[in-house]
Order: C-alpha cells, then sequence, then structure tokens
C-alpha cells in the first residue's frame, strides 16, 4: 500500500529532479559553497517534505496549508538559482532548465491547492 502522498504526480515530480539538484549540491560543497548548498538543500527538500506530510492531514484545507508551505519552498529554490548564477556557480542553461522544473512543480501544487479547497 502506497501512502498518497506517493501517488500524487507533482510529489512524483520533485522526485524526478532530485538527481540533478543533488549533483548540484554536490558540486556547491566541491566548491566549498556550504551555505549555498546547505540553503539550498533545506529549501527543496522541504518541497517533498511539505507535500508528504501535509497529505497526512485529516481535512484537506490543512493539507492546502502544506501545499502552500511547498510552494514557497519552490520559491526559495528558484531565487537560489538566481543567486547561483550570478555568482558564476552555474550556467544560464542550468538556472533556466532548473527554473522551468521549478515552474511545473509551482503550477501544480497551486492547482491542487485549488482543487482541495473547492
Amino acid at each position: 500500500m502506497a501512502f498518497r502522498f506517493q501517488t500524487l504526480e507533482v510529489y512524483q515530480i520533485t522526485l524526478k529532479i532530485s538527481g540533478d539538484i543533488f549533483m548540484l549540491l554536490h558540486d556547491l560543497q566541491n566548491k566549498r559553497e556550504y551555505v549555498a548548498s546547505d540553503q539550498l538543500y533545506r529549501a527543496f527538500l522541504s518541497i517533498s517534505n511539505n507535500i508528504a506530510e501535509g497529505s497526512g492531514s485529516n481535512s484537506d484545507k490543512e493539507f492546502a496549508y502544506f501545499l502552500n508551505v511547498a510552494r514557497r519552498s519552490v520559491f526559495e529554490c528558484v531565487n537560489m538559482m538566481f543567486i547561483l548564477h550570478l555568482k558564476g556557480l552555474i550556467t544560464n542553461e542550468q538556472k533556466e532548465n532548473f527554473i522551468e522544473q521549478f515552474d511545473v512543480i509551482s503550477r501544480k501544487l497551486q492547482s491542487l491547492r485549488k482543487t482541495l479547497l473547492r
């Protein structure tokens, strides 16, 4: 039996990009960018953690709250991509690729929130 969150498309999409994010985190660690790496790590994990935690809520309204927290973490990750690019730690292509993927996650989270709050 699967947990509810495992069946959610937005959760599955988040897991799909985790490999790329963890490779980036490894690169940041190698460049001794520990603070940036830690901040991105925490923000990224917050997305899937809040989806998972919220899926165990007793009400749709409470689940929607957790999805909003997850969406805000997406925005934090996007901001980190801009900062990492400005510091020359990622290429423009990497930045745009990550932002595109985060945009999909953000839209899916918002759509699921709206469905829950109807």
